[in-house]
Parts: structure tokens; sequence; C-alpha cells
């Protein structure tokens, strides 16, 4: 893995909660919030200064606003929500360039294990657990930050464990 070892560990304490507070509101009303989003982009501007050189962290940042732009421009022709797009915006900057390959399998990963147990759960008995969850009534939206959570939370876990 390209992500040091040292930014993993940074990273993941204030990421970690943001990751899973997303998979859950998109679960439960089909939301990722603003307040979520601010929150994981303003990790980014003060933690990303200590964990990583202030080049990479500058270039960082840049991939932040230019992947800004591109959900801007997906979300306005219907590809992706723009909750998804913000969260991936402000995700983007926590993800080493080495490990963009290794990113998009691990994320390729999390969609399909989070379809599969979101359509599966969907038609069981453990649906009565949350039945109000907005994500259950869809039928062709797909709550996305339960894969975009978890993705990014296990990239930094894996970071922590065996980065570089």
């Amino acid at each position: 893995m390209s992500i040091t070892v040292y930014a993993a560990v940074w990273f993941l304490p204030f990421v970690l909660p943001l990751c899973l507070y997303a998979a859950y509101t998109d679960l439960a009303s089909m939301r990722i919030t603003n307040p979520t989003v601010l929150a994981l982009g303003a990790v980014f501007l003060i933690i990303g200064p200590i964990a990583l050189p202030l080049e990479t962290y500058l270039w960082h940042l840049l991939a932040m606003v230019v992947t800004l732009i591109i959900g801007i421009f997906l979300n306005a022709v219907g590809a992706m929500g723009a909750g998804d797009a913000k969260f991936i915006a402000a995700g983007v900057p926590f993800i080493a360039l080495g490990d963009l390959r290794l990113m998009m399998a691990l994320f390729m990963a999390t969609l399909l294990a989070a379809a599969v147990t979101h359509r599966g759960v969907k038609y069981t008995p453990l649906r009565k657990l949350a039945p109000d969850w907005t994500s259950w009534d869809q039928t062709r939206k797909f709550p996305m930050g339960l894969a975009l959570g978890p993705a990014l939370a296990i990239y930094l876990i894996l970071g922590a464990l065996f980065g570089a």
C-alpha cells in the first residue's frame, strides 16, 4: 500500500465514525448529510497537514476540488446523487494515488457486498429491525453510502495495518 501507517492511523479515528454515519443515514433516509460531508472535509483540512507532507497534502486538496467538479457534473446528468458526489469528493484526499487501483477494487467488492446484503435483507424478517428506512422502498435508487463509507473505512484500516 502507498498510504503510510502514520497517515492512516491519524485519519482513521476521525474518519471511521463519519463513514459509518454516512452509511446509516443513506440507509435510513437515502441522504448523506451535508454536515457529515463537511466534517469529513474538515478532518482532512485539519489532520492532513499533520499526517502528510505539505506537497502531498496540496495535491490531495486539488484532487478534492477536481473530484467535486466531476461529481457535480455527474449529479447534474442524473448519474449519481448529490450526497454521493460530495462524499466521494470529501473522501478522495484520504486515498494515496498509488492505491487508486486497490481502492477501486475495494470499492467494487464493497459495493457488491452492500447490494447483495441490502437487497437480501429487504426480503427477510431482518427488515423488521428498521422498518421505517427509506431505502427499503426504493426500486431504482440504491443507498450508495452503504458502500462508499465502508470502502473508505476499510481502506484506512488496511492502511493502518499494512501501509508503507
